[in-house]
């Protein structure tokens, strides 16, 4: 190969180069989204777990839905309050401030409570359990199966299943729901992290049936909502349930529960 082969390849590719560049240059120009720089700002102070609690895809969804003006600033769970705070700052807006929530699972049915119906032999994953007879092997059908579903979906190594029945931490959890969502049986809820008083019991059942099935469900006597000055504390189809908002965390019904089932 002669010299002025090498130089004239050499001047094609660097034309084809510049070429090239225009061209993309000149695309994206063209093709450019144009993003507020108020959606960037917000989604470095979101934490980037990208756990869906706040009902969007991820952190990013959340600071474009944020900066649209869909999503309040305080939406993530698991920033709180002091990311929210952040977040307000950058949006020109009050922070309205959101009481820190953890997830409680309303059972108390451990293994030497609950009752059991028969031996399972099967996959451990509740979702499935849910379609066999009777919901498992423990009599009661409203609680807790024990195969750890939700372990399974936590992020945070918040929840684990101990003695049967699936107990939360409430200093790792971020109440970001998805213990919740999995869980076949519906009874994990978002409860305020100050509460002290929580009724460990899911089931619907009247109170003979109850004790036929586990020594620690609620039995809808209404012991509790005749003692609780506040009338925070209601019977409902056979089960206490406690408003947080007007709750003072006196300890009344707690002490009244004739089976202990209020924590």
């Amino acid at each position: 190969m002669n010299m002025m082969g090498i130089v004239l390849a050499a001047v094609m590719v660097g034309v084809v180069g510049i070429v090239i560049g225009i061209l993309l240059g000149i695309a994206s120009e063209a093709f450019k989204v144009e993003v507020d720089e108020r959606e960037i700002l917000v989604r470095n102070e979101l934490p980037g777990n990208n756990c869906g609690g706040c009902g969007y895809a991820g952190c990013d969804a959340l600071a474009k839905a944020i900066v649209a003006g869909e999503a309040a600033v305080g939406a993530c769970p698991v920033g709180g309050a002091p990311v929210s705070e952040k977040i307000a700052a950058i949006m020109g807006v009050e922070s309205t401030g959101s009481e820190k929530q953890v997830a409680f699972v309303k059972c108390k049915g451990t293994c030497d409570k609950t009752k059991v119906q028969y031996h399972y032999y099967g996959l451990n994953d509740c979702s499935s359990l849910g379609v066999v007879p009777g919901k498992g092997e423990k009599r009661c059908n409203y609680g807790c199966m024990g195969y750890g579903s939700c372990v399974k979906v936590c992020d945070f190594d918040a929840i684990h299943i101990v003695d049967g029945v699936a107990v939360v931490d409430k200093e790792k959890c971020v109440a970001c729901g998805k213990c919740a969502s999995v869980c076949p049986n519906h009874l994990i809820e978002l409860v305020p992290y100050r509460a002290e008083h929580l009724v460990q019991c899911n089931s619907n059942a009247k109170g003979k049936d109850v004790k036929l099935a586990c020594e620690a469900g609620c039995i809808g006597c209404m012991m509790c909502t005749k003692v609780c000055e506040e009338k925070a504390i209601t019977v409902t189809n056979n089960l206490a349930h406690i408003d947080y908002s007007k709750c003072t965390n006196c300890g009344k019904c707690a002490a009244k529960c004739p089976v202990k089932v209020i924590k």
